[in-house]
């Protein structure tokens, strides 16, 4: 199955854009956008809610042919954690945020899981498709976070532990996947980034949220998902205002990874035949 080459805006909570090859890109957190019914009922102002969306990683995804865009945010109903815990409920789920100005209604929480299990979905179609056309692979899931948690003024978080760019793997089989990931993190620490060398490292923040882990669950021996998150050194975290200079900058960075792992990619796939999904 060869899916066709068409941009798709749904009245759902992404929108996607489908092509050539077998590499995409998602970014499941760079929605905003709120139902009214959920508006109505969110104790968040718009600048809360910002701070923990992941804003820009949309401009990223046109490194890959095929990309899946989120236009909802986050505290609507989070793709990137697993069903159970997809829409937040108690401060615990939120960074101890007080997200709800009431007990949300179960029929709001089953609207957001509807969305949830149609994203899921329509991105086993392609994927399925991917596979049967490529016998293989790669996504990059793109999120970002922050690292100034006690307040505009305060003090950047440890960069011992929080590199400018966290590769997570952590739901991978890496003996199978290692040349991807390894050709991938080179290419991004080779790049002449403004500045200097990007600080790229894996699992050090992160280890990958419930995108890669479904990619690998669903995809074992023929699905490569790199969580990539950038830390938010491209922009102030408590105004959203970016510097554009850095966003591209990273867009570039990651462009300049495409043409070796797809080599990565071609090389693994040539030493055996393609693997059952």
């Amino acid at each position: 199955m060869k899916l066709g080459k068409e941009r798709i805006v749904t009245d759902r909570i992404w929108e996607e854009l489908i092509g050539d090859g077998p590499l995409l890109a998602t970014a499941v957190h760079d929605g905003h956008q709120v139902r009214d019914e959920v508006l109505s009922l969110l104790a968040l102002d718009d600048m809360s809610r910002l701070r923990e969306e992941d804003p820009f990683t949309s401009c990223w995804t046109t490194i890959a042919p095929t990309r899946l865009i989120g236009l909802r945010s986050r505290f609507e109903v989070d793709l990137n954690r697993p069903r159970e815990k997809a829409v937040y409920v108690t401060p615990d789920d939120a960074w101890g945020l007080t997200v709800w100005k009431e007990e949300l209604p179960v029929s709001v929480i089953e609207e957001s899981l509807a969305e949830y299990d149609a994203f899921f979905a329509r991105l086993k179609t392609i994927l399925d498709a991917k596979v049967a056309e490529h016998g293989h692979f790669v996504l990059f899931d793109l999120h970002t976070y922050n690292h100034r948690r006690e307040g505009a003024g305060g003090p950047e978080a440890d960069p011992a532990t929080n590199p400018q760019v966290n590769i997570g793997t952590g739901t991978m089989n890496r003996e199978l996947w290692g040349d991807v990931v390894d050709c991938f993190i080179a290419g991004l620490r080779s790049y002449d980034f403004p500045g200097g060398h990007l600080d790229v490292r894996e699992n050090v923040k992160f280890q990958g949220g419930n995108v890669p882990r479904w990619v690998h669950d669903n995809y074992p021996k023929t699905g490569c998902a790199l969580a990539i998150e950038y830390k938010k050194f491209f922009m102030d975290e408590w105004t959203g205002e970016p510097n554009a200079s850095l966003v591209e900058a990273i867009g570039s960075s990651l462009s300049w990874t495409v043409q070796g792992i797809m080599a990565a990619l071609a090389a693994l796939a040539a030493l055996k035949p393609s693997p059952a999904v």
